[in-house]
């Protein structure tokens, strides 16, 4: 039979399966064993979901196998990491709601250190913003700090960037799965983050993005990492989602303070003035979290 770490993986990799239905899955079953014989009208009455999602299920978990799922990934060099492993990184599991199953591709070494600093901010960087990220990144990357972030245009994007090229560690959270490149002209980082860096998800390869799973994306952002740092971002956006987040999970939240007259940098400046540590060069955030 297989082991309750490859059912995990089974049950999670279902197409309509939520982290909210799954935890409410695990209650009902700790084992997993229970869902493999439930019939659609106990998991529709028992879960209070829709009959169609409840169909959904059960012919997936009797159509499939946890061996051909683990096969499908392996085929598409992707890994998946349960909350299980003793990789998992500790830093995410003390979150509120982790993640209990990431699929990865690319170096898994790179999530083995616990130094790590997230690098988000606008997807319509300024030429300051730019410059910030390049004289920023590469600095902190080379105190051996994983830089991670969402793999989004812009000031995500330039921090992985800036990573490769200063030979540092990046680590991207996507908002989709690993079929569905999305930014599509993030090809070219894609194929070099794919090989020696980082991509991790915690939605299933074959997933297609949507809007609501980059706030769910934040979450592991700023889970994975010690600190967050906000180079630009607009008044409402979201990075400040990540920030709240964060904050929610006790950890450091770094901004770059900007012009009053640039829209980027009204939440930057606005994080600064609810308290967030206000950066002026490396050394303002290397001193506080070494």
């Amino acid at each position: 039979m297989p082991s309750f770490r490859e059912r995990l993986i089974h049950v999670h990799s279902c197409s309509v399966m939520s982290r909210n239905l799954l935890r409410s899955i695990l209650i009902n079953d700790p084992e997993l064993k229970k869902i493999y014989r439930d019939s659609e009208y106990y998991l529709q009455t028992e879960f209070k979901i829709p009959l169609i999602k409840a169909r959904s299920i059960y012919k997936y978990l009797r159509n499939s196998s946890p061996e051909q799922i683990l096969s499908y990934f392996y085929s598409k060099n992707i890994f998946t990491m349960t909350i299980l492993d003793s990789d998992y990184p500790l830093l995410l599991k003390d979150i509120y709601d982790p993640p209990f199953v990431m699929y990865g591709m690319g170096d898994r070494a790179v999530i083995a250190s616990e130094r790590r600093l997230a690098v988000i901010g606008t997807r319509a960087p300024t030429s300051t913003g730019i410059q910030t990220v390049s004289k920023l990144v590469p600095a902190i990357s080379r105190h051996d700090w994983t830089i991670v972030s969402g793999f989004a245009r812009g000031i995500d994007s330039l921090a992985h960037w800036q990573t490769i090229k200063s030979s540092g560690k990046t680590i991207a959270v996507l908002g989709s799965g690993h079929s569905y490149l999305y930014p599509k002209e993030n090809f070219s980082l894609f194929s070099q983050m794919s090989k020696k860096q980082l991509l991790l998800s915690e939605y299933p390869p074959d997933t297609p993005p949507q809007k609501w799973h980059f706030p769910a994306r934040n979450r592991i952002i700023s889970g994975l990492s010690k600190a967050v740092l906000i180079i630009e971002a607009k008044e409402r956006s979201g990075s400040l989602i990540t920030a709240d987040q964060a904050l929610e999970q006790g950890r450091d939240v770094f901004a770059i303070p900007g012009s009053i007259f640039s829209p980027q940098s009204k939440g930057t400046n606005f994080l600064i003035q609810q308290g967030a540590k206000l950066v002026l060069n490396e050394e303002d955030i290397l001193q506080e979290i070494e």
